[in-house]
């Protein structure tokens, strides 16, 4: 199996994991050659994606067609003139075609930027600007292609652009343009260093501009924790990780550790999330592991899962944001699976989990991954004690966990704020308890401080949401000359609920029975739609600079 290759040992206890386990990197490192082309040498029949659309189109993609056209994409890219450090925004929902075009970046040395389809002309502007874009690979979406048009005219760096599925003036066709590519790339003798950047994201901007996250090209044996430890793939397995191509989580749950473990990895192209058609395609393909923010097992837990074949379903992990208790004991109740929580960033890989070895605790993150040293730091710059709040450090001045990223891209400024003396500084803070299990509280930016008490956002809004008249709520801290702060709810209703002084009445009284009452949201304000990123988290910054 190609995972023992990196890894060395069986774990048998989550002690012995974290004492043992180690990743051997490779020099010259690449996972399109070292790992797609190993695969696709030694068993080239072997499935690597399930592909399905909801129109009903299906495709079963080999090894051996992974290599041969992220071969001729290498060819494609070389063709134009794109190489080593050369950034390429690949803007391809989740189309099949981003597995081809990403891998082919790798064999030139390109640079990856992943980009979701929700951004508009000047989003682009400012990443294109930003890292330099040479070359934009898009799926043949009016509204997306509109957007890359009109930012093209204020991006002196893009050169070309590339049209999946679809024709248009001014585009080249991604499927001719690989058919005229030779299918065999020969690799180079061109060294892959640490310093090399094979991706770079751009994070969702919660509370300013986005970052440039870089990552280099051994990155992908980090995940290694992601999917064999965390998600618990197995091979001759089916994975599903519910993510679009442009964020980190894709490839987190989508890509490289899946494929190391040797699962293959299922992708669902929908257009808009709906939880049956979600549950008809994972009971028709079989689907054997999966992965989901809390969100989408918000709906499951609404459908009638006694209607569904779940039965191939072995294991389901959540992350992206803090699990509500209550989701996972009805998720438990239907399916009989306990959810696997996680945590980590865009920065990192698993820093904390819930691994097999472990029992989980509704809500916690678990324990720290091998090769992350985690501690919680107080704002003296003292560890917390059992029980107190502070910020999740990553401690590096003795090694660095493999899948770290490299530093923010042209900003060493930013990179050096947080990550300096040793030690990367999260901006997330958690508790500990005394089981060295990590509870998360919330941003640092969002933790509210009320006479003398620290208030995570998270289990005031967790506490909101089990109300069956709270859709979604956000909450913020609000100015007060006597208590420093006071709570604030910012609650958007369900349909047969109205605004009112008694229903808000009700909400308070709830999250004091729900939790300690000093966390009450003494302010309640009910609006139609909450402050979001282009990746659907909620801009808090926003709520608090309209309450200054």
């Amino acid at each position: 199996m190609m995972l023992k290759r990196f890894v060395a040992g069986d774990f048998h206890s989550y002690d012995e994991f974290v004492k043992n386990f180690k990743i051997k990197t490779p020099p010259n490192f690449n996972f399109a050659y070292d790992v797609v082309d190993k695969i696709a040498e030694e068993t080239p029949e072997k499935i690597a994606i399930v592909w399905c659309d909801e129109q009903g189109n299906s495709r079963n993609i080999r090894f051996s067609e992974v290599k041969e056209y992220s071969d001729r994409m290498a060819g494609f890219l070389q063709r134009v003139g794109i190489g080593k450090g050369d950034p390429v925004m690949l803007i391809l929902k989740r189309r099949y075609e981003f597995w081809f075009a990403l891998l082919g970046l790798h064999k030139v040395g390109a640079i990856a930027v992943p980009a979701t389809h929700l951004l508009t002309a000047p989003d682009i502007v400012y990443r294109n600007k930003a890292a330099n874009v040479k070359m934009i690979i898009s799926v043949a979406d009016d509204e997306v292609v509109k957007h890359i048009e009109a930012a093209g005219q204020e991006s002196p760096t893009l050169k070309v652009k590339v049209l999946v599925n679809g024709e248009r003036s001014g585009w080249l066709n991604f499927e001719r343009e690989l058919a005229k590519s030779e299918p065999c790339f020969q690799r180079t003798e061109e060294q892959f260093t640490p310093e090399d950047i094979a991706l770079l994201y751009f994070t969702s901007g919660t509370t300013g501009y986005p970052k440039m996250v870089m990552h280099n090209f051994e990155y992908p044996l980090g995940h290694i924790v992601t999917a064999k430890y965390w998600q618990n793939v197995q091979e001759g397995g089916l994975h599903l990780t519910v993510a679009e191509t442009g964020w980190a989580k894709a490839v987190w749950g989508k890509l490289y550790g899946q494929w190391l473990a040797g699962s293959a990895v299922f992708v669902y192209d929908f257009e808009r999330f709906h939880a049956q058609e979600l549950l008809q395609v994972i009971e028709k393909y079989g689907v054997t592991t999966f992965c989901a923010p809390p969100t989408i097992y918000r709906y499951l837990i609404k459908e009638d899962l006694t209607r569904y074949n779940l039965q191939k379903l072995q294991y389901c992990v959540v992350a992206g944001e803090p699990l509500n208790p209550e989701v996972y004991y009805q998720f438990l109740k239907m399916t009989g699976i306990k959810l696997m929580e996680a945590y980590g960033q865009t920065e990192l890989t698993v820093a904390i989990g819930t691994f097999p070895w472990m029992e989980p605790k509704p809500g916690s993150m678990g324990k720290p991954s091998p090769g992350y040293e985690v501690e919680i730091i107080g704002e003296d710059g003292v560890p917390c004690e059992v029980g107190e709040v502070g910020q999740i450090v990553i401690r590096t001045d003795q090694q660095k966990p493999v899948g770290i990223f490299s530093g923010y891209y042209r900003d060493r400024e930013k990179t050096e704020s947080v990550w300096h003396d040793g030690r990367y500084y999260t901006g997330d803070t958690a508790w500990r308890d005394e089981d060295g299990y990590y509870w998360f509280v919330g941003r640092v930016d969002d933790v509210i401080k009320s006479s003398g008490y620290r208030i995570g956002p998270f289990e005031v809004e967790s506490a909101l949401l089990e109300h069956p008249a709270v859709l979604e709520c956000a909450v913020t801290g609000v100015p007060d000359p006597d208590r420093g702060q006071i709570v604030k709810a910012s609650v958007v209703l369900t349909v047969n609920y109205s605004p009112s002084k008694e229903l808000a009445k009700e909400l308070q009284n709830h999250v004091k029975r729900i939790t300690a009452p000093y966390k009450y949201p003494r302010v309640v304000e009910f609006v139609t739609e909450l402050p979001k990123t282009i990746s659907g988290k909620i801009r808090r910054v926003e709520i608090r600079d309209k309450d200054k």
